[in-house]
């Protein structure tokens, strides 16, 4: 399982709901995350990150990407809108005891970094042995489910 951290969501529902409108805060790294098999595959949007600030760590079941977009008006140059987050930003997931924190993978590419988390084994289906009668364990053995 998967889950994500957010201490102010709840707060942000409540905002929006109370007062109507937009979100109060859009997230500066958004993400999908769905289950495809027997992995989970998250994918961060990164425009204008370069490859080399994306920071991807697991720490006690703790996923966390960190990346930085900087971008700086060169002189001369009249800025008009400025709505694209700049600067460091992070976010954080936990991964439940079901995934395999050991086997993650990630790519990046064209703006959009992809971290594959694949299930642990001891969480996948399996046929647990049945014993019959009191002749003792049966012929019928414990294995991964296909």
């Amino acid at each position: 399982m998967l889950m994500r951290f957010d201490p102010f969501r709840e707060l942000d529902r409540v905002a929006q709901q109370a007062f109507g409108g937009m979100p109060a805060r859009q997230p500066v790294m958004p993400m999908d995350a769905f289950r495809h098999g027997d992995q989970f595959v998250l994918r961060f949007d990164l425009p204008g990150v370069d490859q080399s600030s994306i920071d991807l760590t697991v720490e006690k079941n703790v996923l966390t990407v960190s990346a930085e977009r900087s971008w700086q008006p060169t002189e001369g140059d009249e800025v008009l809108v400025a709505e694209r987050s700049q600067g460091k930003f992070s976010r954080q997931l936990f991964l439940g005891d079901s995934l395999d924190a050991d086997r993650i993978t990630a790519t990046y590419e064209n703006g959009l970094l992809t971290v594959t988390v694949p299930v642990a084994d001891q969480a996948k289906p399996r046929k647990v042995s049945i014993s019959v009668g009191d002749s003792g364990p049966a012929a019928i053995e414990t294995s991964a489910a296909a």
